[in-house]
């Protein structure tokens, strides 16, 4: 009797279970018609912090002779030239240094070009062999 009622049990979970992985599949299955009738997620804007940074302010050659790897650090200079994809030279008053900028980096409805001045913010990656740069988190316009 134990064993009858032992295997009922396993009957039933099964079932169950393959009722509810139908069940599953139904309602993940949408027709084109619902998914274009769907009202489109509104994309949010990131937030982005905006007040004074922590980071020390440096010059780009301060930077290349001191710096450490992974040194969190601010430039303020300018774009001086876009050598491609996410590259840019970066100059101040001391020299240059090379910058990598996603471009969701740059502030929203502001034209950045080689004569707007920039503060940017990110992380220094110092190599043993080949040019050392910054990967920028976030660019202020400071004057136009």
């Amino acid at each position: 009797m134990k064993r009858i009622s032992h295997i009922a049990c396993i009957a039933l979970l099964i079932t169950g279970s393959a009722a509810a992985v139908a069940q599953t599949a139904a309602t993940q299955t949408a027709t084109p018609a619902a998914t274009a009738t769907a009202a489109p997620a509104a994309k949010a804007a990131p937030s982005r912090y905006a007040g004074p940074s922590g980071a020390p302010l440096m010059t780009a050659k301060d930077l290349l002779a001191n710096g450490k790897n992974d040194q969190y650090v601010r430039l303020k200079g300018k774009l001086t030239s876009h050598k491609g994809d996410e590259n840019y030279e970066f100059t101040d008053a001391s020299g240059k240094i090379m910058v990598e900028i996603d471009a969701d980096r740059f502030p929203a409805g502001v034209t950045v070009d080689h004569n707007t001045l920039v503060e940017l913010t990110g992380e220094f990656d110092k190599e043993m062999f080949g040019d050392s740069t910054v990967d920028v988190e976030q660019i202020k316009v400071v004057a136009q």
